[in-house]
């Protein structure tokens, strides 16, 4: 009787184990998907957003497949995607800083920046950067340093065994000055760049066209234009840009839901079978009587 009423009970519970595992096997997990995206988007695709044209410079997704550490240790398998999107702003501002006394490179040339000492200058010098040490070093004749007396530099250049000081004002050529004010523009590196000048430094700024590029991985949000979008992989070659959110979030809703019931049915498999092994067990223990 014992052995007859267990049976009926591993019936029950293979039975029940059996229907929450197939409803395990057979059941199809969510997954995130958009039916009329803003955007659907492979490498090198370009896409307009509020009259700025934009470029998918990158679409990519990197596997990673590690090996797993020792003491059986398992492996693992990384996903990464990413996304980059390119873009040109065709009157881009620049700038650059040359600071009073500093030596800048203009027009293939050394100079020094020379500002007045007013309190609000309005003009600046490019004064040609001579470079006295490499003069001297090439003069076998002359000292490698220059040398002051009473107040006054001087070079010692050594004749016939004869040395005399000669000025340094004589001996190094004068260098080639250029002069320039506020109202003037400034070819560099060929842009025109307009001029603002300091008590310390001369701003240099001018337009020109700049390439911007940002980045964006799976499910996360780019603002683009001043749009934000979600971006979402539907391949490992296509991304979609989308700024339907409610229906991102109404998806991952089901998901977190499926795994949640998932999980409830992997417990009853598991209890069922532990079921049976407990009952199996106990019906063929020795009668004591």
């Amino acid at each position: 009787m014992q052995r007859r009423a267990a049976a009926i009970y591993v019936v029950f519970f293979l039975v029940v184990g059996a229907a929450s595992y197939s409803l395990i096997a057979t059941a199809e997990e969510p997954t995130i998907a958009f039916e009329n995206p803003d955007h659907a988007l492979s490498q090198g695709d370009t896409f307009t957003v509020d009259g700025q044209q934009y470029t998918a410079a990158e679409v990519a997704t990197e596997v990673e497949t590690s090996s797993g550490g020792g003491h059986g240790g398992g492996g693992g398998t990384t996903i990464t995607h990413t996304a980059q999107f390119a873009w040109t702003n065709e009157s881009a501002l620049y700038t650059q800083t040359w600071d009073n006394g500093s030596t800048v490179t203009y027009a293939d040339d050394e100079w020094d920046v020379v500002i007045p000492n007013a309190s609000d200058p309005s003009s600046f010098t490019l004064r040609e950067s001579i470079d006295r040490a490499g003069i001297l070093a090439n003069d076998t004749a002359a000292d490698n340093e220059t040398v002051t007396r009473d107040g006054q530099e001087f070079v010692i250049v050594t004749e016939n065994g004869s040395s005399t000081l000669v000025p340094a004002s004589e001996y190094f050529r004068t260098p080639e000055r250029q002069q320039f004010s506020e109202s003037d523009t400034l070819q560099l590196d060929g842009n025109e760049t307009r001029i603002d000048v300091a008590s310390d430094a001369v701003t240099l700024s001018w337009n020109a066209p700049r390439r911007n590029t940002v980045q964006a991985g799976n499910h996360a949000n780019v603002t683009l234009s001043g749009q934000t979008y979600l971006t979402h992989f539907r391949t490992n070659t296509t991304v979609v840009l989308t700024q339907d959110f409610e229906s991102f979030r109404a998806q991952n809703g089901e998901i977190d839901s499926f795994t949640e019931q998932k999980n409830g049915l992997w417990g009853v498999t598991i209890l069922s079978w532990l079921s049976v092994i407990f009952l199996v067990g106990l019906a063929y223990l020795p009668s004591r009587y």
